[in-house]
């Protein structure tokens, strides 16, 4: 039997099971056109592996030409309020502070490929669209390019002097990519197609956009700072906790990271932004990847300021 699973707007994907009960599942993902532009292929089956061996992802049986073939996590999906609730928002702080705690190998000093990926998505992102009236979308809606070389610059200058170590980051922790197991009581998270060595921040500030949801985003539901403060303090328990650092946390270290989540979210508008309008040209799934880049770098701008005027604890 195959059931299509997909609520994803980079690849299909692909449920394989014998007989009429969803028992030994096994999830077949089938690549979206040209992602290869933009997703590291190889990284990502490095990335499975090491998660797959620290028990933080499923096994990753084989992988071919144009897509991957994994084992099926038993669980729930999540949707976005779920992940404002508190004692599940408290479940995924802790679970991101295990995979953000798993150690570079051999005393390797782990550098953020932030940068570098988005530039590299700038340079794909199309100067005009055959369609007409997506064209003139882009003309009047979006950013001119010369604008967004100049916040990358920006960006760059002043958010990798934060201090936000550089960690092992999923990168991509929207609700679809985070199952919840009703029995165990946890969370896991699937889908590891940008995972890689990035700052800290960044990982916890792009799930804090992400509570605005994917289909109807409503950016008047990313985490008011109460919230922000108690999954913060949780997850900071638990990444020194992994880290061997005890579980004492400093009112600071929480103000602290408050500031540079919240300056590093901006990043991530910004890369998603960068990634809708390489969609907009290549995806052949039906989604309005134009108007998702609107969304995304009209947030940038208006919480720029606003980010920008938190400064850090005395």
């Amino acid at each position: 039997m195959n059931e299509f699973f997909t609520d994803g707007i980079t690849n299909k994907l692909l449920g394989c099971y014998v007989g009429g009960v969803m028992q030994d599942v096994v999830l077949v993902r089938i690549y979206g056109n040209k992602t290869e532009l933009f997703v590291d292929r190889e990284n990502e089956v490095k990335s499975f592996r090491t998660l797959h061996a620290h028990r933080c992802a499923p096994r990753l049986y084989c992988t071919f030409n144009n897509g991957l073939c994994y084992e099926f996590l038993q669980g729930q999906a999540l949707e976005p309020e779920h992940i404002r609730s508190l004692p599940t928002s408290r479940l995924i702080a802790r679970q991101l502070a295990k995979y953000h705690a798993i150690h570079a190998h051999n005393g390797w000093v782990p550098q953020s490929d932030l940068w570098l990926t988005m530039g590299k998505y700038f340079a794909l992102v199309p100067k005009f669209f055959q369609d007409p009236e997506m064209n003139m979308r882009l003309n009047s809606e979006v950013p001119s390019r010369r604008r967004l070389r100049e916040e990358m610059v920006w960006m760059q200058q002043s958010l990798s002097v934060l201090g936000s170590p550089v960690v092992l980051c999923h990168n991509d922790l929207l609700c679809k990519n985070i199952i919840y197991n009703q029995q165990g009581e946890n969370v896991k998270f699937i889908d590891y197609e940008y995972a890689g060595y990035n700052y800290q921040a960044y990982d916890i500030g792009n799930h804090f956009n992400e509570f605005a949801g994917l289909n109807e985003v409503d950016y008047s539901h990313y985490p008011e700072r109460s919230l922000q403060l108690q999954w913060l303090r949780s997850y900071l328990e638990a990444y020194k906790e992994h880290k061997g650092q005890g579980s004492e946390v400093t009112e600071t270290e929480v103000e602290v990271l408050y500031v540079q989540v919240n300056r590093f979210s901006l990043a991530s508008h910004f890369f998603w932004g960068l990634w809708a309008l390489i969609q907009a040209e290549f995806s052949t799934i039906d989604f309005d990847f134009l108007g998702y880049a609107v969304l995304r770098f009209s947030q940038y701008f208006k919480m720029k300021p606003e980010v920008g005027a938190l400064h850090f604890p005395e």
